[in-house]
């Protein structure tokens, strides 16, 4: 089994829901390491989560939403509005800035890790097309969130696509995949996906250098002018290049602000836990979790790592489509 290991910031393990943490158990965002099993450009290839005491976590389930108000990294209480607390996420980053692999939470495997995606027994990149180079913010999801495929939004009128609420994080630092952010959320897209709805949220990590400009999507318009005409456009046309249609969206792509994006959250959340209490069908998504202690699906730490370690990888360093990162498109208007 090859195995690459990668540590995070060190902090305590997590506490099952309802739990109080212990006293230093504060910077939660930097409570996680990962662990890389396989080869990056393999079918095989994953990055599990881990606490700081080495036991196996799933970044959709046992990672909480929202930040803890005692934190001492990112915002310090004192210095903080109560509604900045408020809008404080966890983000998991799955790809970062100006890559292509199209990697995501696995959200049909035990603990779900992180893979690149898969179709027709081929991994998926997102092509550059003129003038961006692969994804042009860090990607990622909001963990404990759910767009439900049975559920029908009522702004959109379609149903969700099945996955955690998707972050793009405007940021300008480039980030790790694996790593556990805060997020600010600033506004939120409506993408419709062949029929489903398919939101993305616009945030900036709280530790950038000029966070404390950003408070609401207006913003990103007045501080980073072109971004969210760029963002529309990519998330129109990144299809183009397999040979499906152009992407479409809600509210004709406007850009909706803060306020409706954490409403959205809201509810995204509470998709998320009818979804870990067995409440709705789930169908294939992987509900298997350390830290909901009261939910059906809830397994032990010596559960977890059994789950992991059944998991074989190949010794085999494959490699697949190495050109496709190299590729240009230029597409007409």
């Amino acid at each position: 089994v090859s195995l690459l290991l990668r540590l995070r910031r060190p902090g305590p393990p997590p506490t099952c829901a309802g739990e109080r943490a212990p006293a230093r158990a504060a910077q939660r965002h930097a409570l996680y390491r990962t662990e890389e099993r396989g080869w990056p450009r393999s079918l095989v290839y994953r990055v599990f989560f881990k606490n700081v005491a080495g036991h196996y976590i799933s970044p959709f389930h046992d990672i909480p939403l929202k930040v803890d108000s005692k934190e001492e990294n990112g915002i310090p209480t004192k210095k903080a509005r109560n509604d900045e607390y408020e809008n404080l996420f966890n983000m998991v980053v799955e790809v970062p800035r100006w890559t292509n692999a199209k990697m995501e939470i696995a959200t049909e495997e035990p603990l779900n890790p992180i893979k690149q995606d898969v179709k027709n027994g081929k991994l998926r990149y997102a092509a550059n097309i003129f003038l961006h180079k692969g994804y042009i913010w860090n990607y990622g999801a909001l963990p404990q969130t759910w767009e439900d495929p049975h559920q029908k939004d009522k702004s959109t009128n379609c149903c969700g696509d099945n996955d955690p609420i998707d972050v793009c994080e405007i940021g300008s630092k480039v980030l790790s995949r694996g790593e556990v952010i805060h997020v600010k959320i600033l506004g939120i897209l409506g993408l419709i996906d062949e029929g489903e709805t398919d939101w993305k949220l616009i945030a900036i990590n709280v530790n950038d250098p000029e966070a404390s400009k950003f408070h609401d999507i207006g913003d990103v318009k007045k501080f980073k002018p072109g971004y969210l005409e760029a963002t529309l456009n990519w998330f129109r046309v990144y299809k183009v290049p397999e040979g499906k249609p152009e992407n479409q969206f809600a509210f004709n792509g406007e850009f909706k602000n803060k306020a409706f994006a954490l409403e959205v959250i809201k509810s995204t959340h509470e998709c998320w836990k009818a979804l870990l209490m067995k409440k709705c069908n789930g169908g294939a998504i992987n509900c298997t979790n350390v830290q909901v202690c009261d939910s059906p699906f809830h397994c032990t730490q010596d559960e977890a790592r059994s789950l992991v370690e059944s998991v074989s990888f190949s010794l085999n360093k494959e490699s697949d489509e190495e050109d496709a990162e190299q590729a240009w498109y230029f597409l007409g208007k």
